[in-house]
């Protein structure tokens, strides 16, 4: 198979159009679905509802996950993990793979299978180095939470993004289907902009895997291959150096299984993943300077990414807006200025009665916890706390607390409990 051309932006927008995983244009005399709404101006409030209590600190600490007897696992970026206890006792986790630690690298997210309780299967993303640069990695092992000396054993990477190459924003989050069937990955574009409308390449994609790591019957290019010979570039300045940047062509051993367990494309950095109690799933996405995103993902939709976008470039240079965009699906809400969101978590707890059936969302930049509230399948921001620190992660605890961790060298686990109860 020939491998995929190197396209312009513009060229990329004019055959986005013909592609069969676009949204449909709305029929004759309809009219396009209103603009979604702007929520980047919003202040913290004046007071919270809720103590914070922190429990731990860690080095550069990037996700948690929680084992059916409320202990947590933490990833650190350098390295490594931990077996955490609700008081706060630390236990290192052996046999953690080798990572790439460096900008956004490094080990990245934490989950438990859905059957972890029979299987002790636990899964981490990383971005994995090797010949040519890193590349985002998804591995799963088997764990005994209850060993004197934690380790993960039996450690495979079931998939990995290849070619490697350079840049950042791994994305790297995982989320399980409700029935437990299904793994759904966020594939960062690393700062390459054009590979996230690139069907042969994973970049800038959510990918539906089995927990095995391949791909999921019923994709919407279930049984469909791709180039082995891809374009490969380094991250450029902006949108329109992708177009011009000098391309080397690599070869990657076959089958080129991308379209198959794509989902949906064209996305940035989407940097959260989580089914709501109605079985919808969404996503938080980092825009360039503006434009964070908070999207319903819905499959065989293309979310436009590096076409159009609600932010700029950080050079200052224009990206068309989505506005009136048919060929792709719009953001549900976007923040500009930005919020730089981590983590995405639904509410379904008793200690917050109020808070059930929201979202919670991390912030980097704007150092905040944010609560998204939905009417139907229409969000909007609820609530907004200053946290005085760059949130991480931000998980629902199964004691109905919020559980938060701070960003970089010393950051904290913190308890978010209800004023009224421990």
């Amino acid at each position: 198979m020939p491998a995929y051309p190197r396209l312009s932006i513009a060229a990329l927008s004019l055959l986005i159009g013909c592609g069969p995983t676009d949204r449909a244009a709305p029929p004759a005399g309809s009219q396009a679905p209103a603009p979604p709404v702007n929520y980047g101006a919003e202040t913290p409030a004046s007071s919270k509802p809720f103590k914070v209590d922190p429990v731990a600190a860690f080095d550069s600490p990037w996700a948690l996950a929680f084992l059916p007897d409320q202990r947590m696992l933490v990833t650190e970026k350098p390295g490594r993990l931990w077996l955490v206890s609700a008081a706060g006792v630390k236990t290192p986790v052996g046999g953690v793979p080798r990572v790439h630690f460096e900008g956004q690298g490094g080990l990245l997210f934490v989950a438990t299978a859905p059957d972890f309780a029979q299987s002790g299967h636990v899964y981490l993303t990383y971005a994995e180095p090797g010949a040519g640069g890193d590349g985002l990695a998804l591995a799963r092992a088997t764990l005994d939470p209850g060993a004197a000396q934690p380790v993960l054993k039996d450690l495979r990477v079931v998939w990995r993004q290849t070619p490697r190459g350079k840049g950042g924003q791994f994305g790297g989050y995982i989320a399980f289907s409700p029935d437990g069937r299904y793994l759904f990955l966020t594939s960062g574009e690393r700062q390459r902009f054009t590979p996230a409308q690139d069907p042969d390449q994973a970049l800038g994609k959510i990918l539906r895997l089995t927990l095995d790591g391949t791909p999921a019957p019923g994709n919407p290019g279930a049984g469909k291959v791709g180039a082995t010979t891809i374009g490969i570039i380094d991250p450029p300045e902006n949108t329109g150096g992708a177009a011009t940047a000098p391309v080397r062509q690599v070869t990657i051993p076959g089958p080129n299984l991308t379209r198959a367990e794509t989902w949906t494309t064209g996305h940035r950095n989407p940097y959260g993943l989580a089914f709501d109690a109605k079985g919808r799933l969404w996503s938080t996405e980092m825009g360039p300077q503006g434009g964070d995103e908070l999207n319903l993902i819905e499959p065989g939709r293309n979310y436009g990414w590096p076409i159009v976008s609600y932010g700029k470039n950080y050079d200052d240079t224009p990206i068309a807006s989505p506005a009136g965009k048919t060929k792709f699906q719009q953001p549900a809400l976007y923040w500009s200025p930005i919020i730089a969101p981590a983590g995405l978590t639904f509410y379904d707890g008793t200690m917050f009665p109020q808070w059930r059936g929201s979202a919670f969302v991390g912030g980097l930049a704007s150092e905040a916890l944010i609560r998204i509230a939905f009417d139907g399948a229409v969000p909007s921001e609820a609530e907004r706390w200053a946290m005085g620190a760059r949130i991480r992660a931000v998980m629902a605890g199964p004691d109905g607390a919020l559980w938060l961790l701070e960003d970089g060298p010393g950051g904290r686990l913190l308890r978010l409990h209800s004023n009224r109860a421990g």
